[in-house]
């Protein structure tokens, strides 16, 4: 069984997921990051896949993308960085990437070689639902890996119920239609967007993204959802701090006691 659907089968709620973009600060920090998160009780990791051009994302990931590339990462440096990544971690991995870099490596390679060192799935927000389930559906099962749908506030109920239907993995709910950041509280709005979801029924685990920054945010959003991704918070803590493990520790440590 794949780490994703091993995770939600064994824990009910409350699943924190850590997304850290690779190669940064440092170039070779990738993996000191993900053993941290590991250690310190990171549910699942989602490894940032660094672009020239991330549209979705706020100041805060858009800067440690722009110093992990001119650090020297890339998505095939990330992969070699991740073999035996299994030696020091059995939690879920998965990599976050926009689509140019994928396809510039070329799909069946990248699904091949992230399958080969150990990561569970990917998480691909500008490749279409459609165009996934008709071309690329039997590659990512081949490899065993789970491909994340995206749903946002605007996505219509027969959408979502479209996606819930074919999803795999979880259901990655973009809590807001603005780009990532952190933010110290959620709307009513936002909540009740929360709880629409989960009063839907759907088969899919859901996990909230964009916004989620510290022990509130994170307690509202699994009030209505399985769990919750934290990103620009976490990379921004990362920034100037030489002590990866004294600051993963004492960060997550804040997110789940307050």
């Amino acid at each position: 069984m794949n780490r994703i659907d091993q995770l939600f089968s064994k824990k009910e709620g409350n699943i924190l997921s850590i997304y850290f973009t690779a190669g940064y600060p440092a170039l070779e920090d990738t993996v000191p990051v993900i053993r941290a998160l590991s250690t310190h009780g990171a549910d699942m990791i989602e490894i940032g896949v660094p672009f020239s051009d991330p549209v979705a994302d706020g100041p805060v990931i858009q800067a440690t993308n722009s110093q992990a590339l001119a650090n020297g990462i890339s998505l095939r440096r990330i992969l070699a960085q991740m073999e035996g990544i299994r030696s020091v971690t059995q939690t879920p991995l998965l990599l976050m990437s926009y689509l140019n870099p994928v396809l510039r490596y070329g799909m069946e390679a990248f699904c091949r070689d992230a399958s080969v060192r150990g990561i569970d799935g990917a998480i691909l927000p500008d490749l279409p639902a459609e165009e996934y389930l008709q071309k690329y559906q039997p590659l990512f099962r081949e490899y065993g890996l789970k491909n994340i749908f995206l749903v946002t506030p605007q996505t219509p109920e027969d959408r979502v119920r479209f996606l819930d239907e074919h999803g795999e993995g979880f259901l990655y709910v973009v809590s807001s239609r603005a780009t990532t950041g952190a933010k110290d509280t959620f709307s009513d709005e936002q909540l009740a967007y929360f709880r629409r979801l989960h009063e839907m029924g759907l088969r899919t685990p859901l996990v909230a993204g964009f916004g989620i920054s510290n022990h509130t945010t994170f307690t509202q959003a699994c009030q209505w959802l399985d769990g919750a991704i934290v990103g620009s918070a976490y990379v921004r803590a990362l920034k100037d701090n030489d002590d990866i493990e004294k600051i993963t520790k004492h960060f997550i440590n804040s997110l789940k006691a307050g």
